[in-house]
C-alpha cells in the first residue's frame, strides 16, 4: 500500500485556525451537549477545552448510540405522527432497523419554516444562473408550489412508493418536485441534464418511474445545450411513465403529450403530507457503476431526516440566519444534502451553471451576490483558483462567509493555505468526507475544533469511524481502510432490484462482515483528526461527480477503431486529478487527432463532459484477471509509483507482460 500523504506525528503541527470563544459558546453543538447532558446523560463540556469536550461527546454518541439518536430526535423536535416503539430494534449491519413503528414526513419538516409568519416572506431558495442575478423563492411560495404539485401528482395517480424522476439542473423546480414527491410518499430520483441518454437510462430503467420531470435544455459555460432528443429517447425507453412534465428552461414549447410545469404549480393547495414509516423510501441515489449497472441506493425518509438534521445543525452549524451554498448538480448526492438545508430553516442557494464561467472566480461571486454564509465547493475548484491566481478576499466582499467547506476529494495542504491567505485568515475551513452511500459525512466539520492543514477536524457524531489494517485491527497514526463499526440512520435500507440483499452485502460488508468498509484509505490521528488518502477502489471521482469505468468503456468501445480500453482516475499530490484513457486499437486503426477528438466527443455527449480523459494513450493491450475482468486497481497503483511486485499478484493476471507497459508509462511521467 502506498500513502498519498504522510500522517502527522502525535506532536503534530500547530493549528492553522482556532475558533474564538464566542463561536464555541454560540455553536449549536455546544448547546446540544449541555442540553443532552441535562436530559440524556451525555458528558458535559470540559471548561476551556473544546477538543476534550467534543471527544467526550463523540465517544458517548457511539457508545450510547440509541440514547444519542433519541436525544437528537428530541432536540430537533422531529414530528412523529405515530410514536416509535424503540430507537434501534436491530443494530446488525446490514439490516439495522431504526425507530420501528414511527411515522413522519421529510417534506413536512423541510417546509416547517414556512409556518412562521415572520419568515413566510423571507427567501427559502435563492436561484442563481450564469447571469449571477439572484432570484428568490419565498418560504410561502415554496410551500404553495409544493402543495399544488403534490395535489397534481396525486391526481395523476402517484401513490406512496411510486418512483418520480427528474432530468433537471440545479433549479427551484427540482427542489419543488423533490418535496412534492416526498409529500405524497413517493420516491424521488434524479440525473443532471449533462448526462447522456444511456447514462440516465442505466439508472432510471432500474427503478421504473411513473413520472418524469424534464427540461428542454440547460445553459453551461455561456452556451445553450438542447436536450429535446435525449428527453424523447427517455420517453421511448421508460415504458412505465404515466406522465412527462415539461420545464421550458430554454423557452421551447412542450412536446406532444407532455404536461406544462406552470399549470401544475398554479393553484393554492395546502400541502398534504403523507405520514410514512420511518424506513419508507425517500429517494434513490446511484453509485458509479464500476462493474456493471450503477447501484440504485435507497435511503429512508426518517433516516435522511435525522442524519441531515444532525449534520447540518451540529456539524455545519447552520440555522435560520444562514445562506447555504454548495456547488453541485442534481446527479450528485451533495444536491440532496444541499436541499436539506431547508430542514434547519436556512436559505438554500441554488447555482445552475459552470463553476468557472465567465472566469475562475465565478463561485466566489455567487457567494458575494447571495450573502452566502456557508460556502461549499470541491477541492478541485479551490486548487483551480489557486493556480489561476484568484484573490476572492481582496476583490470581493465575502464578509458574511463563516465557513469554506470542500468535498469530492481530499483538500491538499496548499488548498488549506490558499483559503487562509486568499479568502480570510479567520476562516473556518471544513474538508469533509462521506459518500453517496450514506448521503452524509463520516468525518469533517466541527465548529468548536481547530483546523489542521491537510486534515479533517474529527469523525462525526454517531459515527464510529476507524482505520483498520488488513486483519481488521484498528490502527492509529497509520493508513488503513475506512471502517464504520455501527449503523447510521442514513445507511441504505436496501438496493433496488436486490431482493436477497446480496449486492448490498458485497458492496460494504464482504471484506469485514458486520462492519461497513467504504473504500477509502484514511488515517485516524492520535489527536482525533482524520486524513483521507483517496479511494481504495477504482471509481472515477472527478469534480465530486463519480462515474464508473464501465460507463466509459461502453461508450468508447462502440467506436470501431477501439478494441478495448482502460480508464484510470488518479488523485495527484497537488490536489489535481489525472484521468488517462488507454486504448487498444483494432487492427489497422491509428490513434490520430481525429480519433482522439471522436473519443472525447463520444464521452462528452453520451456520458458527461466532466469525464473526458486528460490523455488518450495507445496501449498494446488491456490486462485482465484470470476470469476475464479488466484490471484497474493494480494499474492505478502502478501509475502511482508502486512497484509491480507489490501492485499485483502475478498469478492473478492473464498477461503480466502487459503490466510492464503501464509501469513504463508511470516511470516516463516522473522522469
Amino acid at each position: 500500500m502506498t500513502e498519498a500523504n504522510t500522517a502527522p506525528t502525535p506532536a503534530g503541527p500547530q493549528p492553522l485556525w482556532r475558533p474564538g470563544a464566542d463561536r464555541i459558546a454560540g455553536a449549536q453543538v455546544t448547546r446540544f451537549q449541555e442540553w443532552a447532558a441535562d436530559r440524556y446523560g451525555a458528558p458535559r463540556a470540559v471548561p476551556g477545552d473544546p477538543a476534550a469536550s467534543y471527544a467526550a461527546l463523540h465517544r458517548w454518541s457511539v457508545d450510547e448510540l440509541e440514547r444519542f439518536w433519541q436525544a437528537a430526535a428530541d432536540f430537533f423536535d422531529v414530528r412523529f405522527s405515530t410514536p416509535y416503539e424503540t430507537v434501534l430494534a436491530d443494530p446488525a449491519m446490514p439490516g439495522a432497523r431504526w425507530f420501528p413503528g414511527a411515522t413522519l414526513n421529510y417534506a413536512e419538516h423541510a417546509l416547517r419554516a414556512a409556518e412562521d409568519r415572520a419568515r413566510a416572506g423571507a427567501p427559502a431558495l435563492l436561484h442563481v444562473d450564469e447571469t449571477h442575478e439572484p432570484r428568490p423563492v419565498t418560504w410561502a411560495e415554496l410551500r404553495r408550489q409544493v402543495g399544488s404539485l403534490a395535489a397534481e401528482l396525486r391526481r395523476l395517480g402517484v401513490r406512496p412508493g411510486d418512483r418520480v424522476s427528474g432530468y433537471l439542473p440545479n433549479v427551484p423546480q427540482a427542489v419543488i418536485a423533490l418535496l412534492a414527491t416526498a409529500s405524497v410518499g413517493a420516491v424521488w430520483t434524479s440525473c443532471a441534464p449533462d448526462f447522456g441518454a444511456r447514462s440516465v437510462l442505466d439508472r432510471f430503467q432500474q427503478v421504473e418511474p411513473v413520472i418524469l420531470f424534464a427540461v428542454d435544455g440547460y445553459r453551461y459555460g455561456g452556451k445553450e445545450h438542447d436536450r429535446a432528443d435525449v428527453v424523447a429517447e427517455l420517453r421511448r425507453e421508460l415504458p412505465t411513465l404515466r406522465a412527462v412534465v415539461h420545464i421550458p428552461l430554454l423557452g421551447a414549447d412542450a412536446p406532444e403529450g407532455a404536461l406544462d410545469w406552470s399549470e401544475l404549480v398554479s393553484t393554492d393547495a395546502e400541502p398534504v403530507f403523507e405520514q410514512v414509516l420511518f424506513d419508507h423510501p425517500l429517494w434513490v441515489l446511484y453509485s458509479s457503476g464500476t462493474t456493471g449497472l450503477p447501484k440504485a441506493i435507497v435511503q429512508s425518509q426518517g433516516g435522511i431526516l435525522l442524519e441531515h438534521l444532525k449534520q447540518l445543525a451540529l456539524h455545519t452549524d447552520l440555522g435560520s440566519a444562514d445562506r447555504f451554498f454548495w456547488y453541485t448538480s442534481t446527479g450528485w448526492m451533495m444536491w440532496n444534502f444541499l436541499v436539506s438545508g431547508l430542514l434547519v430553516g436556512a436559505t438554500v442557494v441554488l447555482y445552475d451553471g459552470s463553476p468557472g464561467y465567465p472566469d475562475t472566480a465565478a463561485q466566489w461571486r455567487v457567494a458575494e451576490r447571495t450573502g452566502t454564509t456557508f460556502f461549499g465547493t470541491s477541492a478541485a475548484y479551490v486548487m483551480a483558483c489557486r493556480k489561476a491566481d484568484v484573490h476572492p478576499g481582496r476583490d470581493l466582499d465575502l464578509s458574511r462567509v463563516k465557513c469554506v467547506a470542500t468535498t469530492g476529494s481530499p483538500l491538499p495542504p496548499d488548498g488549506f493555505r490558499w483559503i487562509h491567505d486568499e479568502v480570510a485568515e479567520d476562516m473556518w475551513i471544513a474538508s469533509v468526507s462521506g459518500g453517496t452511500d450514506v448521503c452524509s459525512c463520516f468525518a469533517g466539520a466541527v465548529p468548536t475544533l481547530p483546523v489542521y492543514i491537510g486534515e479533517l477536524q474529527a469523525p462525526c457524531l454517531g459515527t464510529d469511524l476507524q482505520a483498520w489494517d488488513p486483519h481488521g485491527k484498528p490502527v492509529t497514526d497509520e493508513v488503513g481502510e475506512l471502517i464504520v463499526t455501527n449503523p447510521m440512520p442514513s445507511m441504505p435500507i436496501r438496493f433496488w432490484n436486490d431482493p436477497d440483499g446480496s449486492r448490498y452485502r458485497e458492496s460494504y460488508f464482504e471484506m469485514f462482515p458486520g462492519a461497513w468498509r467504504h473504500g477509502d484509505w484514511i488515517t485516524v490521528t492520535s489527536r482525533g483528526t482524520v486524513v483521507i488518502h483517496g479511494r481504495s477502489d477504482s471509481t472515477l471521482n472527478r469534480q465530486g461527480v463519480r462515474m464508473g469505468s464501465a460507463d466509459i468503456y461502453e461508450a468508447v468501445e462502440r467506436l470501431p477503431e477501439i478494441r478495448e480500453s482502460l480508464v484510470i482516475g488518479l488523485e495527484q499530490p497537488d490536489g489535481g486529478y489525472w484521468m488517462p484513457l488507454f486504448v487498444h486499437l483494432a487492427e489497422g486503426a491509428e490513434l490520430d487527432d481525429a480519433l482522439r477528438d471522436r473519443i472525447k466527443r463520444t464521452i462528452r455527449e453520451q456520458l458527461s463532459p466532466r469525464h473526458v480523459p486528460d490523455d488518450i494513450i495507445e496501449a498494446p493491450g488491456v490486462p485482465h484477471t484470470l476470469t476475464g475482468k479488466r484490471i484497474e486497481v493494480p494499474v492505478k497503483r502502478l501509475l502511482q509509483g508502486t512497484p509491480l511486485d507489490k501492485a499485483v499478484n502475478p498469478g492473478s493476471v492473464d498477461d503480466i507482460e502487459l503490466l510492464r507497459f503501464y509501469e513504463r508509462v508511470a516511470r516516463d511521467r516522473t522522469a
